[in-house]
């Protein structure tokens, strides 16, 4: 039976060369531009690489836990993103964009929940944490890195958000349907039918008109005809009386 056994790495340089010979370990695409560069007298930039895109990512390594490790990594960080455009002119032969922000990473063989809290609250700033393990099985010796906190990880969160907005917009759909099934309304359509059956019966039109017609017709010519009956020629044969 071949065992596995942990090996420690007291030498940070030794880390650090173990990196930059097994860059893939990391993450794939990436290329090292160049390593161990001093940032101020307390920090030191360890690796420095760029990915297929061309974005410059900072790795920054530790033999053991260490919350300074984040301080130090986001100095760096600022440094690069400072010199970004120096950088590109100076190392011309790789492929630098320097438009976009660079981004970090930390590799050490443990991390905090101080550091998990305070990289998952950071916000614009791109970091990812690493835990190494360097392993020995049978003769052979190697790295093992195991992403701890990772950008691809992050970004699911955002995908459950997507779906949660997905699923919300499905129920405005059912609500539609639910909207559409209102029959009812043509049945109440049917119901004011008979209310025009009850607007047929204009009562006025006939009670009107026949009143009209029986009252103009009787006294008006009768009375007319008695007026003429009182004749004038009756008093002008009383005057030819009095002639005589």
């Amino acid at each position: 039976m071949v065992s596995i056994e942990k090996l420690s790495i007291e030498n940070h340089q030794e880390l650090e060369q173990m990196i930059v010979n097994e860059i893939n370990l990391v993450e794939k695409g990436l290329t090292v531009i160049c390593s161990n560069v001093p940032i101020n007298d307390k920090t030191t930039l360890d690796v420095l690489c760029h990915d297929n895109n061309g974005q410059l990512v900072i790795i920054q390594l530790s033999v053991q836990e260490d919350d300074t490790m984040l301080l130090q990594g986001l100095q760096s960080l600022d440094y690069v993103d400072k010199f970004k455009s120096f950088l590109k002119a100076t190392y011309n032969k790789h492929k630098i964009d320097d438009k976009e922000k660079p981004r970090l990473i930390l590799i050490a063989p443990s991390f905090s929940d101080a550091v998990k809290r305070a990289v998952e609250s950071m916000k614009g700033i791109r970091v990812d944490l690493y835990e190494w393990e360097y392993l020995k099985l049978g003769d052979h010796k190697g790295l093992h890195l195991q992403p701890i906190f990772a950008w691809k990880h992050a970004e699911k969160p955002k995908e459950k958000e997507e779906k949660a907005l997905e699923k919300k917009h499905e129920p405005k759909a059912s609500k539609k349907k639910e909207e559409a099934p209102p029959p009812p309304p043509p049945s109440q359509s049917k119901e004011p039918e008979p209310k025009p059956e009850q607007q047929p019966k204009p009562e006025p039109m006939k009670v009107e008109t026949p009143k009209e017609e029986k009252t103009p017709p009787p006294p008006p010519p009768q009375t007319a005809p008695p007026k003429p009956l009182m004749e004038k020629p009756k008093e002008e044969p009383r005057r030819k009386l009095k002639l005589f």
